[in-house]
């Protein structure tokens, strides 16, 4: 295959394309409906992701355009929340292999009653990443899972479940992200152009929409961020963000 801009948009664009039509048809409702009820009820949607599917939460909580009852959370917080040392994060095997983090984390997180998780992982087999679904199952919150279903198929769960994110969510939606990530070969046995973030950062704007368009239809305001760079963005945001000030985490 050739590997040049152009398939990379390809690439990129059949798959946005076909997210788009399946969520005009209706794919994404009952997603949109568990973040709409968490909303409704008083909660907030908590996202989580380790490595390069951290991207989907960061498109999820805390910027512009997107939802201000949200809150991301990481590996990293067990350091600058926790009791941690810093080397932790730097450790053989990685941290997001762990399963022995999930506690230490969900400490460090306000959860409420009606909270709802959307956790992302293209693999969905880490142990950081099944032991928080399993913990946010356990403790009575829906969970929404972006993964890579090709993906997660080939490989083997390392969380002691034996479980895989997808076999563990109420919700799961597929990134269509091919095994291993990478769409183009460029030669013998190395390829490149890897798509989940992309796709990844699509569905949660994807959400983000229908959570608004849902609010909106009914005649409320949805709790929406405008850019803090615009008169008057600070002043919006900093009234609907009062509301949720103890239960949302906004890093540097």
């Amino acid at each position: 295959m050739s590997a040049n801009p152009t398939d990379l948009l390809r690439e990129a664009t059949t798959r946005l394309e076909r997210l788009a039509a399946d969520a005009e048809a209706g794919a994404l409702d009952d997603a949109i409906a568990l973040m709409v009820g968490a909303l409704d009820a008083g909660g907030i949607l908590h996202a989580f992701g380790t490595g390069h599917s951290e991207a989907f939460a960061m498109e999820i909580a805390g910027r512009a355009g997107g939802l201000i009852p949200t809150n991301k959370f990481s590996l990293r917080d067990i350091v600058m929340f926790g009791d941690r040392d810093v080397a932790v994060l730097d450790g053989e095997p990685p941290l997001e292999r762990e399963p022995w983090v999930v506690d230490e984390l969900m400490a460090t997180v306000t959860v409420q009653p009606h909270d709802v998780f959307l956790i992302a992982s293209n693999s969905g087999v880490n142990g950081s990443i099944v032991g928080t679904a399993l913990w946010a199952k356990e403790h009575g919150h829906p969970v929404i899972a972006v993964t890579s279903l090709e993906h997660t198929a080939r490989v083997e769960p390392k969380h002691p479940s034996g479980k895989r994110l997808s076999e563990i969510a109420d919700v799961v939606i597929d990134n269509l992200a091919p095994f291993g990530d990478a769409t183009l070969d460029v030669s013998d046995g190395v390829s490149a152009g890897a798509i989940s973030s992309i796709t990844a950062a699509f569905i949660a704007q994807l959400l983000t929409l229908g959570v608004a368009r849902t609010i909106a239809a009914r005649g409320d305001t949805p709790p929406m961020y405008i850019s803090a760079n615009i008169p008057g963005g600070d002043e919006h945001n900093s009234v609907l963000v009062d509301r949720y000030r103890d239960r949302i985490r906004r890093g540097a």
